[in-house]
C-alpha cells in the first residue's frame, strides 16, 4: 500500500497540489528575479509568503512579507490602503506563526497552545509575537473594522503575558468572554507524560484494546501524504509505547480519518483508514482496512476484501444494515460538479470481502437513492436506529446543500432478504431535516436520555476569516452554526433552538461525545478549525445539564487548545473509570503540524458500570444493540440509554460502553436488547464501578479485572467478585 499512495503522491501536479507548496514557492521566486510591475510584485511576493507558511518556514514567510514593506516605504501612495492592511496582516500572521513553531512547537509543553495562555503558555521567545502586537496594530490602524486582527492581536499579547493589562482598551476583548458556565475541573494535558509523543497534521484518533491485553491502546493518523500512522501499546504503568514497526503500520502513511470496526467477527478490532478529503482531483487516494490479527499487528487486507477504492474522503461507517449479523460499510466521497465521486454501500460477504451495493433498478425508494454524486459534498455519515424499528438508519452531513436521511424499511422481498436488494426511503424532508445546512462531523446519540436517538450535525462553512474574530469577540458572524435535532418519537425531530447551547462553536470539524463526570448525560467535545494559520480559535468542551442546556466548560477544564481538532475519541484510559478525552491536533498543509493532546479526568466522585458486549447471532461487535440502564438517585428513578455503534463520524471511542451513573451506589436493572436475536437481557441489582462482559443469550453478567494506573504512577485495581449478577 505504501508503494501505491507514494506513486499517487509524486504524480501529482506540483503546482496546484496542496501538499507541495515548497515547490509553488520555489516558482515564485524565480518570477521575483524578473523586473515586474508593484503590482504584480506585491501579489508574488504574498502568494510567496503564504506558500512558505504552508510550507513550514515562517522565518522565510516573515523576511519576504518585511522585504515587501521595505520595498513600498517610498510608493506607499501607489498602495491602496486596504492593500496596506493586508500586508501587514499577512507579516503579522507570519510573525504569528513563527512564535507558535519556535514555543508551542519547539519548546512543547502541557500548556502550549492552551486557551487562555497562562504557565507554560507563555512564550520565551518573544520575537514572534512582539512581531504580531507590532503588525497587528498597524493593520488595525489602517482597517479597524477587522474583528480577525482583533482577536488575533488580542492572542498574540496573551502569548507575552501582557494581556488584558497591556492590550488598548478600543482593541480588547473582555477576558468576560471566555467564562466556563461550569466548574468542570481542570483536565492535564499529559500526552508527554504517558510518551503519546506523536506530532502530524489533521487527522484521526481511536482509543482502543487492539492486542487483547484488556488495556486500552491508542492509534493517531496524519493526513499528509508521506505522514506515518502511530499505534502507542499500552503499558499498564502509565505510559505507552510507540509500536508502530512491530504491528506492521510502517507503511500505512496519510490518512484524515479512521473507523473502527470488526468486520470479520473475530473479536479483534480492526481499522478503516480513510483518505484524500478535501483535495479534490488531488486526493485520488484508496482507503485501507487494516485486518487485527490480535497479535498486536495488522494486516492491510483492502484488496483482498474487495474495498480498492480511489476517491477523496474522510467519512465511512460500519452497520447490518441486512440484520444477517455482519457488519456493512458505507463511505462517503466528496462530489461536485465536474469532479464527481459516488458515495458507495459495501455489503459483507461473510468470508472477509464485500460486494459493493448496485442499484437493482426500480423506484428512488431503492438503495439506488444511496448510490450516485447526488449526495453532494459528503462530510460525515452515521447509523442509528432514530425510529426504534430495530434496523440501522442512515443520517448523511454534507457540505454546501442537503444533509439526508435514510429509513432502512427492510428487504424488497421479505421472505427472501438474502438476496441483498434493500429498501431505502429518503425521509429528510418529511422528518423535518430538510433544507441547505453546511456541516461536517455528525452522529446519532440520546442526548435526553429519553430511549429514541437524535442527531447532532456540526456546522462548518464562514465567509472570511473574518468570521473567526467577529465570533471569538461575540459579534455577529456569518459561520455556519451546530445542529442538534432532538426526536419527537413519531418519525420527526425539532431542530432545537440554539442547538441547546452547541451552536457556539463555528468551523466544527473532529468532535466526539463522552460523559465527562459521569453524571449518566453525555457531554460534548468539538474540535475547531480551518485550513488558514489565521483560524485560532479554542476548542470548545460542553457539558450536558441533564438534556437541557449544554453549558460550555472549556475554559475550567483547560480543552482550548488553540491548534486545529481533528480526531477525538474518550475512553477511560487508566482503568479508574473516569473518561478521559484524546485530540490529534494540527492543521491541513504540511507546514502546520501540531502534537496531540491527552486531557486526564481528574475525577468526579460518581459512579459507573461500563459494558463490553458480544454478539452471537448479531455481529460480534455488538453494533446495533441498546442498552437500558435504571438507577435510583437521590430517592428518583431514571433511567440512562445507550447504542452501540452510533459513533462520532471523526473520532474513535473504544466499543465498550462506558455509562454513568452519577450518585447510584448500585443500579437497579440493565436491560440490553440484541437487534439480529431481539433476544432481551436483564440484569438486576448490578454493582457499581465495575467492568461487566456480556455475551449474547449468555445468563449473566461476567466482571473483569481492569489494572488501574495513573499516569505516571502504578498501581492495581482490588479483585472483583468472581460470581455473576
Amino acid at each position: 500500500m505504501g508503494q501505491r499512495l507514494r506513486a499517487i503522491f509524486a504524480g501529482n501536479d506540483w503546482k496546484s497540489d496542496p501538499n507541495k507548496p515548497l515547490e509553488r514557492a520555489a516558482y515564485l521566486q524565480v518570477l521575483l528575479t524578473k523586473n515586474l510591475p508593484l503590482s504584480d510584485e506585491i501579489t508574488v511576493r504574498m502568494e510567496l509568503a503564504n506558500e512558505e507558511l504552508r510550507g513550514g518556514r515562517s522565518e522565510r514567510a516573515v523576511e519576504v512579507m518585511e522585504t515587501l514593506v521595505a520595498h513600498l516605504q517610498l510608493r506607499l501612495k501607489e498602495v491602496p490602503r486596504p492593500v496596506q492592511a493586508e500586508i501587514h496582516q499577512l507579516l503579522a500572521l507570519s510573525y504569528l506563526r513563527l512564535g507558535e513553531q519556535e514555543n508551542c512547537i519547539g519548546m512543547h509543553n502541557a500548556l502550549s497552545c492552551n486557551f487562555p495562555l497562562r504557565g507554560g503558555g507563555i512564550h520565551t521567545k518573544t520575537r514572534g509575537a512582539e512581531g504580531a502586537v507590532r503588525e497587528y496594530t498597524i493593520a488595525l490602524e489602517l482597517n479597524p473594522a477587522s474583528d480577525l486582527c482583533r482577536w488575533l492581536l488580542n492572542l498574540a499579547y496573551m502569548q507575552l503575558g501582557r494581556y488584558p493589562q497591556d492590550v488598548p482598551k478600543k482593541w480588547l476583548a473582555p477576558p468576560s468572554l471566555f467564562k466556563s458556565e461550569y466548574d468542570i475541573g481542570f483536565f492535564p494535558d499529559v500526552a508527554g507524560l504517558a510518551g503519546v509523543d506523536a506530532f502530524g497534521r489533521s487527522g484521526g484518533a481511536i482509543i482502543e484494546d487492539f492486542d487483547g491485553d484488556g488495556l486500552l491502546d491508542i492509534m493517531l493518523s496524519s493526513s499528509g501524504p508521506l505522514d506515518p500512522m502511530h499505534f502507542f501499546h499500552n503499558n499498564g504503568d502509565g505510559t505507552f509505547v510507540d509500536r508502530t514497526k512491530e504491528a506492521g503500520l510502517g507503511d500505512e502513511i496519510g490518512g484524515l480519518n479512521m473507523v473502527l470496526t470488526d468486520y470479520n467477527n473475530d473479536g479483534h478490532p480492526d481499522v478503516l483508514v480513510l483518505r484524500g478529503g478535501w483535495w479534490g482531483r488531488f486526493g485520488e487516494y484508496p482507503m485501507s482496512l487494516l485486518r487485527n490479527n490480535g497479535d498486536g499487528t495488522f494486516d492491510d487486507v483492502t484488496e483482498e476484501a474487495g474495498l480498492q477504492v480511489n476517491g477523496p474522503g474522510q467519512t465511512a461507517a460500519w452497520a447490518d444494515y441486512d440484520g444477517d449479523g455482519w457488519l456493512d460499510l458505507f463511505v462517503g466521497h466528496e462530489s461536485k460538479p465536474g469532479d464527481e465521486h459516488p458515495s458507495q454501500l459495501f455489503h459483507n460477504n461473510h468470508d472477509g470481502t464485500f460486494t459493493e451495493v448496485k442499484a437493482p433498478g426500480g423506484p428512488d425508494t431503492t438503495i439506488g437513492a444511496l448510490l450516485g454524486s447526488n449526495l453532494g459534498f459528503v462530510k460525515g455519515v452515521a447509523w442509528g436506529d432514530y425510529n426504534n424499528d430495530g434496523r440501522p438508519d442512515l443520517y448523511v452531513s454534507t457540505m454546501f446543500g442537503s444533509s439526508f436521511l435514510f429509513r432502512n424499511d427492510g428487504p424488497r422481498d421479505p421472505k427472501h432478504p438474502e438476496t441483498g436488494e434493500w429498501n431505502f426511503t429518503d425521509v429528510t424532508e418529511q422528518a423535518g431535516l430538510g433544507g441547505k445546512r453546511y456541516t461536517f462531523p455528525t452522529w446519532f446519540f440520546d442526548y435526553d436520555n429519553d430511549g429514541w436517538l437524535d442527531i447532532f450535525a456540526g456546522g462548518y462553512s464562514t465567509t472570511s476569516m473574518e468570521d473567526v474574530g467577529s465570533f471569538e469577540l461575540g459579534k455577529q458572524h456569518h459561520g455556519s452554526v451546530s445542529h442538534l435535532y432532538r426526536n419527537n418519537h413519531d418519525g420527526t425531530f425539532t431542530d432545537e433552538p440554539h442547538a441547546a447551547g452547541l451552536d457556539r462553536a463555528i468551523t466544527v470539524m473532529g468532535a466526539n461525545f463522552g460523559d465527562l463526570d459521569n453524571d449518566g448525560w453525555l457531554d460534548v467535545y468539538l474540535g475547531l478549525g480551518d485550513p488558514s494559520f489565521e483560524a485560532l480559535l479554542p476548542k470548545r468542551m460542553f457539558r450536558n445539564d441533564e438534556g437541557r442546556h449544554f453549558q460550555d466548560v472549556t475554559t475550567s477544564g483547560g480543552f482550548g487548545n488553540l491548534q486545529k481538532g481533528h480526531g477525538i475519541a474518550f475512553a477511560d484510559l487508566e482503568g479508574n473509570g473516569n473518561e478521559d478525552v484524546l485530540e490529534e491536533l494540527g492543521g491541513a498543509y504540511p507546514g502546520d503540524g501540531f502534537h496531540a493532546a491527552l486531557y486526564r479526568n481528574p475525577g468526579h466522585g460518581n459512579h459507573w458500570v461500563t459494558l463490553m458486549l458480544e454478539g452471537v447471532k448479531t455481529n460480534r461487535a455488538a453494533y446495533g444493540a441498546r442498552i437500558k440502564v435504571t438507577i435510583e438517585e437521590h430517592g428518583r428513578e431514571r433511567s440512562i440509554y445507550r447504542a452501540v455503534g452510533s459513533v462520532s463520524s471523526f473520532g474513535g471511542n473504544p466499543m465498550r460502553q462506558h455509562i454513568g451513573v452519577g450518585q447510584a451506589t448500585s443500579v437497579r436493572a440493565i436491560e440490553i436488547w440484541w437487534p439480529v436475536s431481539g433476544l432481551r437481557q436483564d440484569f438486576r441489582d448490578v454493582a457499581v464501578d465495575r467492568t461487566y462482559r456480556v455475551r449474547e443469550g449468555q445468563g449473566g453478567l461476567q466482571p473483569v479485572t481492569v489494572k488501574a494506573f495513573e499516569i505516571g504512577k502504578t498501581k492495581i485495581a482490588p479483585p472483583l467478585h468472581d460470581h455473576p449478577h
